[in-house]
């Protein structure tokens, strides 16, 4: 399970945090060595641009699919579960009664020992 998640986000993280000053960079090489003129390098830059948005929100969705599945895997529970459960218990303890309050610990006594009588 491990293993999956890690080869996904391996896989993305080259694709999808590619800069955009990378991506013009390389357009620019890319443009240069094809005689492309300003105008179809402009386009060429735009489009990669565009590509590296769209394969970074398409991975970000699935990231977010599988994390959704390892943590159901797992049986954890989710922060919606975990708040929905803390307003359960806030609404059922004002419900009828009030709260319970927090315990006072209660120091024990000094141990008091006899006096000798005196004679």
């Amino acid at each position: 399970m491990f293993e999956n998640l890690k080869q996904s986000f391996d896989k993305g993280i080259e694709f999808a945090f590619a800069t955009t000053e990378k991506i013009e960079k390389a357009a620019k090489e890319f443009a240069k060595e094809n005689n492309l003129n300003k105008e179809e390098a402009k386009k060429l830059i735009d489009s990669w641009i565009k590509k590296s948005e769209e394969i970074k929100k398409a991975l970000e969705k699935q990231f977010a699919e599988l994390q959704k599945t390892t943590i159901a895997k797992m049986n954890l529970v989710t922060k919606e579960d975990y708040k929905a459960l803390e307003a359960r218990i806030k609404k059922l303890e004002t419900k009828g009664r009030q709260p319970v309050k927090e315990m006072v610990k209660v120091k024990p006594a000094k141990k008091v020992t006899p006096k000798k009588p005196i004679s």
